[in-house]
């Protein structure tokens, strides 16, 4: 365990140094000005409510990863479409790092090693490995984008990283083989100093699937998604991934609604940094090990979700982690601050989960971006059906 706390420490560290504050005065005045494409499905649910992305821009169609990669890092408004797999594997070619055999099993025998980036090796011994360097530098999507997929899009091979931008809308695409085998070796999603973000409808195989720096995003909703931890290299050495969703953003603001995670052993997600994390009617399933972790006064709404075989969903110690977890003697307690009662989860062959922390409650007071829950027995069969790039 102490290389995952390791690892926690030094990702802090990074995410602190590329951090970038964003000024938020005039966001609203630049969605207002702007309708969302009607290529888009649907319009953004919960915290990132009236987010437009790239909004009317004429779409544009890239055939080649050079477009992709020009048209998602341009400075104008770009409503970007894609089909098929965009495959960045060895478009970059390889580079070399120093690892270690950080975990109880290697790479060779279906687990991680660990890049030694910075320095989280410590006194384990290092080897050289050859990794692939377009899965190692993700693209750094730039603000007013949409990027829609279609039939089936897949990103192969490259992460996306959002910095100090605004306003972007990702939906219906699938991102994978960010090299595996390697912690440190490629995230499907990071953002630091965001705001008004919409992940929506996407699948991830990523090393770890979502990745919240330092800097503080608001307006965000990651809704309908995959997050697919089933993986051949595996940290806690059982096909399980440990890297669900690193949340350690300064008072980050999420709404995580109507997503299937499956098959985890750690970090699904890890609250800290002030965030507040509203988990509403999804469905977490086939846990080998903890779900939630945390510390520095990380914050879960939790209501109407559904937690099948999820053995352990809160791990230990949490000293500064404040949970609410929709008991039902607390359910009306809600009503003060989301202008609604709040809805019991459900659990099947899953651990405790009771939480009673109602003083995070008054951080919704005065909000109107707050998502609508459904029961968790409406919701446990559909959102696994069609979370996903399954539009």
């Amino acid at each position: 365990m102490k290389y995952f706390q390791a690892v926690t420490l030094a990702m802090l560290a990074l995410l602190t140094h590329c951090s970038i504050a964003v000024p938020t005065e005039g966001v609203s005045a630049i969605k207002d000005k702007r309708a969302i494409s009607p290529l888009v499905s649907g319009t953004p649910p919960g915290f990132a409510s009236g987010t437009t992305g790239g909004g009317t821009a004429t779409p544009v169609y890239p055939s080649t990863i050079a477009q992709l990669k020009t048209y998602l890092t341009s400075t104008s408004p770009q409503v970007i479409v894609i089909s098929g797999t965009y495959d960045f594997g060895g478009s970059e070619g390889t580079v070399t790092k120093a690892a270690c055999n950080a975990y109880s099993c290697a790479p060779a025998a279906g687990g991680q090693a660990l890049l030694n980036t910075l320095g989280g090796c410590g006194t384990t011994a290092t080897y050289n490995v050859n990794i692939d360097a377009a899965a190692f530098n993700p693209l750094w999507i730039q603000s007013q984008k949409t990027l829609i997929g279609k039939n089936g899009a897949t990103i192969k091979g490259k992460g996306f990283r959002l910095s100090g931008v605004t306003n972007i809308i990702i939906q219906n695409i699938a991102i994978t083989n960010l090299n595996p085998a390697y912690v440190w070796g490629g995230d499907a999603f990071a953002l630091t100093g965001t705001t008004n973000v919409w992940i929506d409808h996407t699948s991830s195989l990523g090393r770890q699937h979502y990745s919240f720096g330092t800097g503080s995003s608001s307006g965000i909703t990651i809704s309908n998604s995959f997050i697919n931890g089933k993986t051949s290299y595996s940290a806690t050495c059982d096909q399980h991934t440990y890297w669900g969703l690193e949340l350690v953003g300064s008072n980050d603001q999420i709404t995580f609604y109507k997503n299937y995670v499956y098959y985890t052993s750690g970090r699904a997600p890890a609250l800290s940094g002030n965030t507040l994390f509203h988990a509403v009617n999804n469905v977490f399933s086939s846990a080998s090990g903890h779900m939630i972790e945390g510390t520095d006064n990380g914050m879960g709404v939790y209501e109407g979700n559904y937690f099948v075989n999820c053995p352990v969903i809160v791990g230990t110690p949490l000293p500064n982690v404040r949970l609410f977890t929709s008991l039902a003697a607390d359910v009306s307690k809600c009503g003060s601050y989301l202008g609604r009662n709040c809805v019991s989860n459900s659990l099947s062959n899953s651990g405790a989960f009771s939480f009673s922390n109602t003083d995070i409650l008054t951080l919704f007071q005065g909000k109107t971006n707050i998502v609508a829950a459904a029961s968790a027995s409406s919701i446990q069969s559909s959102v696994v059906t069609t979370a996903g790039n399954t539009l």
